[in-house]
């Protein structure tokens, strides 16, 4: 049996957020973003687009291809609410739903053809989410994740497409390479210098050879450029969560070392929520007594996954929640709502300034292990773990 994928992505969705707000905004070249030299593009509206602006461009760069762009800070929370909104609307609806993204998902629809035309079901959602919520989508159904991915991209905006089985190949044949996910500058790049501009091109190289000059990723481009893909729809409601508990060697009182506690734990999990391309909106404290009463909080947050925003939500949670003044046995904190996302989606507050920092961070981390940096913060609590011992 033909598997039934349809890929959904919301048109310039924090753009369309901001023209919901702001209708004057309609028609305008609008850059949601830093607005600074040293700020980023997070989004920007189709019009911003004709003047060769993207997503990830230098904000200097924008302003200079597109003088009269709109520049808008961004609002991330509200972009957070409104995929909230729109992932119970399709969740409602769906069979077999993953949220790729903030704005972008794939449902799987094998099977129900013959109880309900997959084209006419994706045409009404879409339709659906128009008159509910007030923003356009674009969505593809073929047999596959990637070609459904691909062929949205074909179809912006507001657009709509069926990729029938069978013609996947010569859907994929004419367009560029880097039409491919996961295709970056630096592989185009090789594969150009091999001759290779097209997605047909690349599927009549040998797979042999493509596996001796790119390894496992050689495979995986020929299987895609062939239409070959059977990676399946995993719900994001059985993606996990992130967690982390201390239990101290001795009950204690001390806020300021609670606290310290706190902040290295969900520096942990963040550097492993950056390391799994994910982002949070879902933030949980727990507290248990010396006498094991448990005490838990949770709040809903924009999603991200910046040490700094997180640190502070975890801080402002365990304010409200310890209140009882009395020894604490375990902290503990747990991240749940997790979708893929990454520090681009962070940039209308400190994070463009200190992404960079977070990457090097990161990158030091991966090889000499999470201990190898360390909140100032937190180093009294290490000194004070070896005493114990």
């Amino acid at each position: 049996m033909n598997r039934s994928i349809v890929h959904i992505d919301l048109d310039a969705f924090f753009v369309s957020v901001e023209c919901l707000k702001q209708p004057q905004l309609l028609g305008k070249p609008v850059i949601v973003g830093g607005s600074s030299d040293r700020g980023v593009v997070a989004a920007c509206s189709y019009e911003a687009r004709k003047f060769g602006v993207h997503s990830a461009m230098p904000a200097r760069m924008a302003r200079q291809l597109c003088p009269q762009a709109i520049f808008l800070r961004g609002d991330y929370e509200a972009y957070s609410q409104y995929s909230r909104a729109i992932t119970e609307l399709i969740d409602d609806r769906a069979p077999l739903v993953e949220k790729a993204s903030i704005d972008e998902f794939y449902i799987d629809m094998t099977g129900m053809e013959r109880f309900i035309g997959c084209y006419k079901w994706a045409d009404q959602l879409k339709k659906d989410i128009k008159t509910n919520i007030g923003l356009n989508t674009t969505f593809a159904l073929s047999t596959s994740k990637t070609v459904s991915k691909i062929a949205v991209g074909e179809a912006k905006p507001d657009g709509q497409i069926q990729i029938a089985s069978g013609t996947e190949k010569a859907f994929l044949k004419p367009l560029h390479i880097q039409k491919m996910p996961m295709i970056g500058d630096k592989t185009a790049l090789h594969l150009t210098r091999m001759g290779v501009q097209t997605v047909g091109t690349l599927a009549q190289i040998p797979l042999k050879v493509l596996m001796q000059v790119f390894g496992k990723n050689g495979k995986w481009m020929w299987e895609r450029a062939n239409g070959i893909d059977l990676s399946p729809v995993v719900p994001h409601t059985s993606q996990k969560s992130l967690s982390k508990e201390s239990t101290f060697s001795a009950d204690t009182i001390e806020v300021d070392f609670l606290r310290q506690e706190l902040i290295a734990m969900v520096s942990h999990l963040a550097f492993e929520l950056r390391k799994l391309g994910q982002v949070t909106g879902c933030i949980t404290l727990k507290i248990r007594y010396a006498d094991f009463d448990t005490h838990t909080q949770q709040m809903t947050i924009a999603f991200t996954a910046a040490d700094h925003v997180l640190r502070q939500h975890a801080l402002n949670l365990f304010n409200k929640l310890y209140s009882r003044r009395i020894l604490v046995r375990l902290i503990g904190i747990r991240f749940t709502k997790l979708v893929a996302g990454g520090m681009q989606l962070n940039i209308f507050d400190k994070s463009n300034i200190v992404s960079p920092l977070y990457q090097a961070m990161d990158k030091i981390r991966t090889k000499h292990g999470m201990k190898s940096l360390m909140e100032a913060s937190t180093l009294g609590n290490r000194i004070r773990e070896k005493l114990i011992k």
